[in-house]
């Protein structure tokens, strides 16, 4: 847990400096201003008097994933205090979001925020938004990529150091054998976090793939495995939606196995709060979204490149039923 923590306080103390950045860049007068420039983000009106730019955010979403909701909710917050016009499209299907990209392209917007889940899909249209002279921020997935495709820099979480610590964490809690439910396939990011896992992790651990747009498909599968394997003692998912229904399948499996997962939402906290959950891992996606937006806003106006290009870390940090009250006001208002 010690590792654990201090990854956590060293995600803490560079996103203070982002953030501290941010405020400083926006204002040449000190505190005041950039209060009362916060203060009229908050009722909806631009902070600055730059252009109105466009930027478009391209995802590798699924179809009703409160896990992109958050993202964009930072994203859209971001959008009204830089007085950016934001769009937004997304798909699971690589190639398609790849479409999306171009589609994005052909409209000339200033800014791209996009992920890259499936990088073989996106890196020649990623290319070609490069090639027509539009900077290109990356989120979520794709840090190892992002740098070789030609980004000003990355947002998100190192997948495999994620992984890492969820291992810690069973063995802390004296797991012996889970399982890694994988919810979509070909998603590099998704691997990744496994593999971390499997890394620090003592006991045994399998890779479980399911249909991730299939949730009653996503059930049976869970509930088959943990029936097969009573010794199964714990299951990680790794996506906020999962989880409640890893929880059914345990409950209907008459499985006593642990459900922890990767990413927080509104039931998440409540299921840590009533312990059917055991622990979160934190991504921060509110910050993915709004760093993303508030970095090409800084790129366009002043040509700042933070972290001279390296990923910029929003996670891991791992959220137990200690940490679920508190959090609760937030994944109601949808930052959380």
């Amino acid at each position: 847990m010690a590792r654990v923590h201090r990854r956590v306080r060293a995600v803490s103390a560079a996103l203070a400096a982002v953030l501290g950045v941010t405020l400083a860049g926006c204002s040449s007068t000190g505190g005041k201003r950039a209060e009362e420039r916060a203060a009229q983000a908050a009722q909806g009106h631009a902070a600055v008097n730059t252009p109105r730019w466009t930027f478009a955010m391209v995802t590798h979403s699924g179809d009703g994933d409160t896990f992109w909701d958050i993202v964009q909710s930072g994203a859209k917050q971001a959008a009204v205090k830089d007085n950016i016009k934001f769009l937004y499209a997304h798909d699971v299907e690589g190639n398609k979001q790849a479409q999306d990209v171009q589609a994005m392209i052909d409209q000339k917007v200033d800014g791209l925020i996009v992920t890259l889940a499936k990088p073989d899909a996106m890196k020649d249209v990623v290319a070609r938004a490069r090639q027509a002279g539009i900077p290109v921020v990356t989120v979520n997935s794709g840090s190892e990529e992002s740098k070789k495709f030609g980004a000003l820099t990355h947002i998100g979480q190192d997948e495999t150091i994620a992984g890492e610590a969820v291992g810690d964490e069973l063995n802390q809690r004296g797991k012996k054998k889970a399982v890694c439910v994988l919810h979509e396939q070909g998603n590099v990011g998704h691997e990744q976090r496994c593999a971390g896992v499997k890394k620090t992790f003592k006991g045994e651990l399998e890779n479980l793939y399911v249909e991730g747009t299939n949730m009653p498909g996503v059930l049976s599968t869970i509930q088959a495995k943990l029936q097969s394997e009573q010794d199964i003692d714990a299951v990680v998912t790794l996506g906020a939606p999962f989880a409640p229904t890893a929880v059914k399948a345990a409950e209907q499996a008459g499985s006593k196995a642990e459900i922890d997962t990767f990413d927080l939402n509104a039931k998440v906290a409540q299921g840590l709060k009533d312990g059917s959950l055991g622990f979160a891992v934190d991504q921060q996606p509110y910050l993915q979204g709004y760093e993303a937006v508030d970095l090409l806003w800084l790129y366009k106006y002043n040509a700042d490149v933070l972290g001279g290009g390296r990923p910029v870390l929003t996670g891991p940090q791992i959220i137990t039923k200690d940490d679920a009250g508190p959090l609760a006001e937030y994944t109601k208002r949808g930052t959380r």
